[in-house]
């Protein structure tokens, strides 16, 4: 038998040694070592597993383990060096074990293939990316209900399709971004629940294994609640990793819209905040210059989530069972979305407390009194007239004082019997943006008893959720 030159651990079959080029092209140890850790978590049960089925002796399972944990501590330490002619991190692993322990790390892979030990350690990884992204959002509310609470007084106007609409508390408009965020929590939460419920390994490269595995009991120390049903779904499901890529996207989707608001209300034809000059960059040209950078990065790397997300669902479509090496192309995508989503709740939280409410340009804002039109129209509704004849009438004392050019206030109680003998001095009596928030009668209104209320229920409840992390709290 003639000596074979393809040393790779697959390489039996092979006479010729790989390209190059094909190494180079089909590496992916450059970004999948990113899961070196939960790989080791993975195999370390499945050798305890192999133990306990006699697959393995006990010195074998003592020196595999023992060496496991080795490699996992040099891992940690930055010291473990990983040879991209090894081709992942899995055969990085078993390699360093080998050179280890010797012959028994030959043993680890009994009864599995890279097809299930890599949908393995890509649910493992999740749960790590989950748990940090929660931490990460609650981070992030709470920031904005620390600068809800401190601003509850200040009103702003509430717009839509960006026109000026109704006074609203700048408190109430954080607030929606809380919630938003709160609903990402939740989709994260809900996906991490079905993590752990069907577990991979011991699906093999398709079809199961011949070998006496006892997958229930690598599902046991790996917290799964039970294995998977079908090897061919197992091995290539990514359903996972397109929910966690969805999440992100619609998350992004929230800290975008964040970030524009902050963008509008800091330009100069709004000018109702400012931010802290450590958290803003300057012009190459124009010395006067204050940019919001980090907002405009922020809304700008959401269009790179989104596209994390469609580049997977575009990998997975049309793929046929099992496993496809076009699943190699899931792990970047997937590395990528979850640290430019890290990284975006991370800088938003820590420049949130640098925002102040330029509280003269607000009032002058809130002081346009068409903004009352509203208010007005509830008046008329209150003494008995149809919503929308009490809309109409508004309507033409709008068109009144646009006409002559003058604020709605300053309607006379003539001119405004004119219209209707209900438009009487009562109606003139509603002037300010004060009056407005606290005429709200609704739950969930921006009146600022309500407010108040949420802005308590919140501190509690995020105070509460932070001790799960052991996170510092913002006083």
């Amino acid at each position: 038998m003639s000596e074979k030159k393809n040393e790779k651990l697959w390489g039996g079959r092979f006479q010729d040694a790989a390209d190059p080029l094909m190494e180079a092209f089909t590496q992916s140890v450059s970004y999948d070592q990113l899961l070196a850790s939960f790989d080791i978590i993975g195999s370390k049960a499945h050798a305890a597993m192999l133990k306990a089925q006699k697959l393995l002796t006990e010195e074998e399972w003592q020196a595999i383990d023992k060496g496991l944990d080795e490699i996992d501590e040099e891992i940690q330490k930055r010291s473990f060096v990983f040879d991209p002619r090894k081709e992942d991190v899995h055969m990085n692993i078993e390699s360093a074990l080998k050179e280890k322990i010797g012959t028994p790390a030959g043993k680890l892979h009994t009864g599995r293939s890279r097809n299930d030990q890599i949908a393995l350690d890509e649910r493992l990884y999740l749960c790590y990316a989950i748990s940090e992204m929660q931490f990460h959002i609650r981070t992030l509310q709470s920031a904005l209900v620390v600068l809800a609470d401190r601003n509850s007084d200040v009103i702003i106007p509430g717009f839509t399709h960006l026109q000026y609409a109704m006074p609203i508390l700048a408190s109430h408009h954080l607030l929606a971004y809380v919630e938003m965020l709160e609903r990402d929590c939740g989709r994260f939460e809900d996906q991490f629940g079905r993590l752990l419920r069907s577990m991979p390994l011991g699906a093999g490269a398709l079809a199961g294994s011949g070998l006496p595995l006892d997958r229930e009991l690598v599902a046991e120390k790996l917290n799964f609640s039970y294995v998977a049903h079908n090897s061919l779904d197992a091995v290539g499901d990514r359903d996972c990793l397109l929910e966690f890529l969805s999440a992100c996207a619609i998350c992004a989707m929230h800290l975008s819209r964040l970030a524009e608001d902050l963008i509008l209300f800091m330009s100069q034809p709004f000018s109702f905040i400012d931010i802290a000059d450590r958290f803003c960059t300057g012009s190459s040209l124009m010395p006067q210059k204050k940019n919001p950078d980090i907002l405009e990065l922020v809304r700008g790397k959401t269009g790179r989530v989104y596209g994390d997300l469609v580049a997977l669902l575009t990998v997975t479509k049309g793929l046929p069972l099992a496993y496809n090496r076009d699943l190699q192309e899931d792990k970047e995508p997937l590395f990528d979305a979850a640290e430019t989503l890290f990284s975006s709740l991370q800088i938003l939280a820590a420049m949130l407390p640098t925002v102040t409410y330029k509280r003269e340009n607000t009032q002058k804002a809130v002081g346009n009194s068409f903004l009352l039109a509203t208010d007005w129209t509830d008046y008329l509704v209150r003494k008995g007239m149809p919503f929308r004849e009490a809309h109409g009438c508004v309507g033409q004392a709008v068109a009144m004082a646009v006409g002559k050019g003058c604020e709605l206030t300053a309607l006379t109680k003539e001119e405004l019997a004119e219209i209707s003998p209900l438009m009487d001095e009562g109606i003139l009596e509603i002037n300010s943006a004060e009056q407005s928030v606290k005429a709200k009668k609704t739950i969930g209104s921006t009146n600022p008893e309500m407010v108040r209320k949420e802005i308590e229920e919140w501190k509690k409840f995020l105070a509460k959720e932070l001790k799960r992390y052991n996170a510092p709290q913002e006083q």
